[in-house]
């Protein structure tokens, strides 16, 4: 077994114990964007990010703005 192979069986071993919620609350978004609940606030005021019905943000959203932020 190659060492990458090595290394995505343990990605995908640690990912089966501790799996990603499908939404979080805004604190929890807020600090897995490293920003503010303050600015997460303006940023979902705008419609950059969205909430679900029940004022959470789906783990997609903050996927997305992660990814928007690298690009």
């Amino acid at each position: 077994m190659s060492e990458f192979e090595i290394a995505l069986k343990a990605v995908q071993t640690y990912a089966e114990m501790h799996p990603r919620p499908l939404q979080v609350t805004q604190k929890q978004a807020a600090e897995m964007l490293a920003i503010s609940q303050n600015t997460l606030r303006k940023i979902v005021s705008r419609g950059d990010i969205k909430l679900n019905k029940m004022g959470m943000i789906s783990i997609t959203e903050i996927d997305n703005a992660l990814l928007s932020r690298a690009a």
